[in-house]
């Protein structure tokens, strides 16, 4: 395959992992409430597995293919419903230090560097745990019969817009191989001819495979593709097969998308023969209903109605740039000197209408930039519960307002900071399951992520029903340190709060692996406040703390006040009006 390709695969690989990996790990932080997988959930990691373990060896990631493979044989094994009983924690752990690794790799290679990691330890635990199960219900190993052979045609339609369809359809490709006895697909040289893309998007991408698989099994495999918008499937006979493909593909081929001239096939004829009526079934949801209850028909229409495109962050920060220009210089031109005194009506109108449109692309250009704040969010559900486990406490993480938007570039200036709000709300603001049932409070502790809208700012608020803060230690601290700069009793219970925000300041009596070096507190304020916010602490001995984060809704416009003084106007952020007024 080409540079060009090559480039565009990694990056594919690169985002669509990600993306798997975040919805993996919510599967089973969410499922740790039931303690136990449900079928559905099973389902869902063992497809997530398989998908990333075919792409993962087209791309040569040896390591990341041999410890999916080995979660993919273990759920597997589950998912044919074996009653064995285990370890719902230990399996958790298991997989997400699974994770863990991928991430790891994952970054390696987004920074250009080799993934270069070990995952033979990992390996191995994932089959010892597996072969335990086994163990219990006294099952072997090879126990199935060998599967009679069948003939499925399978066209796939991909979703608009999401570009490279040949190369999405080589990792169909792949994704079958180890399936597949023969297959044959059409269009053939999709890695090295650009031309193959109009024709998926026109006509669908058509394959012919021989499996000793069953139905539902090159069904699952199919319905893992990344951007798929309709499937047709169907069992032929052998007569259909070797009518539309005169010439046999093996699955062990070197090349099996590259043998058009050693196989005498004409794309033409391939292509009609795919589309033979005998080989098209009901697409998902549509037709019997054996289909719409395989797959459900709301599903399908959703996924239908989807039209979304990925775009290059960079080409969004560079149209926002020209944006930016743009509103300089219309502002330019209207407020420009020699217009001064004179009586331009048209000009007026069509300034108006200027200004109109665009204040309105500029409003468009900054809503595609925003993004929730979910994902941010729910990686927070990963670090308190590990945080409890290696801490021994208990406690909820409750999340309020997640569908809130800002804009990306400060959610990437408040990931960090909210991480280490979460982690000091579970390290120092909740107790232990013992010293809550003492004080009267349940053994499980609550800490909330709440984000709202406050005008032109999001307000973050992360709340915790734990021990709180206490004013006399903080003084003791603080006194200790030389913080404190004026009198103690004239200082507010806020005032005495800010303190633990100083370079320095821990009330931690020991320093552990998460707390006691007095760094932190200090560089979550840098951060917020070097996006134009700022923080606030409010807390009650005994009840518990709220930290509130007061940040900007996006960065790539501040709003101004014009001063004149003399004949000299200057601009200045409304942001920094609370400083002018100090002074």
């Amino acid at each position: 395959m080409s540079d060009s390709i090559n480039d565009a695969l990694l990056e594919m690989f690169i985002f669509e992992t990600s993306q798997l990996l975040e919805q993996l790990e919510q599967v089973i932080l969410m499922s740790e409430a039931e303690l136990n997988y449900s079928e559905e959930t099973i389902n869902e990691i063992f497809r997530i597995m398989h998908t990333i373990k075919g792409s993962s060896t087209m791309m040569r990631y040896g390591e990341i293919s041999a410890l999916t493979h080995a979660i993919e044989d273990l759920f597997s094994y589950l998912r044919q419903g074996s009653k064995t009983k285990y370890s719902f924690s230990d399996l958790n752990d298991l997989i997400l230090d699974c994770i863990d690794f991928i991430k790891i790799e994952l970054e390696k290679i987004r920074n250009n560097d080799k993934a270069d990691g070990n995952a033979a330890g990992l390996v191995n635990r994932v089959k010892d745990f597996l072969s335990s199960l086994m163990s219990n219900t006294g099952e072997e190993s090879e126990q199935q019969d060998k599967a009679k052979v069948r003939i499925f045609s399978a066209v796939i339609h991909f979703q608009e817009g999401c570009e490279m369809e040949n190369v999405r359809a080589f990792a169909v490709i792949h994704n079958l191989k180890k399936a597949a006895i023969e297959m044959i697909y059409h269009p053939r040289n999709i890695e090295v001819d650009p031309g193959s893309v109009e024709i998926i998007r026109r006509d669908g991408f058509h394959i012919y495979i021989k499996t000793d698989k069953t139905q539902d099994e090159i069904e699952d495999r199919l319905l893992e593709t990344i951007f798929l918008k309709k499937l047709e499937l169907a069992e032929i006979d052998e007569e259909t097969y070797s009518m539309g493909f005169p010439a046999e593909v093996t699955a062990d081929s070197p090349d099996i998308s590259v043998q058009d001239a050693e196989n005498g096939i004409e794309p033409e004829k391939a292509g009609a023969a795919v589309r033979h009526d005998k080989t098209v079934s009901a697409a998902p949801g549509e037709g019997s209903a054996e289909n719409k209850g395989r797959y459900g028909a709301e599903r399908h229409s959703a996924i239908q109605k989807q039209s979304i495109i990925s775009v290059s962050v960079a080409k969004l920060d560079r149209l926002m740039e020209l944006v930016g220009e743009m509103v300089i210089a219309e502002a330019m031109v209207l407020q420009n000197p020699d217009l001064e005194g004179l009586e331009l009506d048209n000009f007026n109108k069509a300034a108006n209408q200027l200004s109109k449109i665009t204040s309105e692309i500029q409003d468009m250009v900054m809503s595609v930039r925003m993004v929730p704040l979910s994902a941010t969010f729910q990686r927070m559900k990963r670090i308190v519960r590990d945080m409890c486990k290696k801490l021994n406490k208990e406690a909820q993480l409750e999340i309020i307002g997640e569908e809130t938007e800002v804009d990306k570039n400060v959610i990437e200036h408040i990931s960090d900071p909210l991480m280490h709000l979460v982690r000091n709300a579970v390290d120092h603001g909740i107790e232990t399951a013992e010293e809550r049932l003492l004080a009267g409070k349940p053994k499980e502790g609550k800490i909330t992520l709440e984000a709202k809208n406050a005008g032109s700012d999001v307000h973050i608020n992360v709340r915790d029903d734990g021990r709180g803060l206490s004013r006399d230690k903080i003084l003791e601290k603080a006194r200790a340190k030389n913080l404190v700069t004026k009198n103690e009793e004239d200082m507010s219970d806020s005032e005495v709060y800010k303190l633990i925000l100083m370079p320095g300041f821990s009330t931690s009596d020991s320093v552990t692996e998460f707390s006691g070096r007095g760094v932190g507190m200090d560089v979550v304020v840098k951060n917020i406040e070097s996006i134009g916010g700022s923080i606030s602490i409010d807390s009650e001995n005994g009840s518990g703390t709220q930290i509130t984060l007061k940040i900007p809704l996006t960065l790539a416009i501040i709003d101004g006040m014009n001063l004149q003084v003399g004949r000299s106007i200057f601009t200045i952020p409304t942001s920094r009006k609370r400083y002018l007024m100090k002074q």
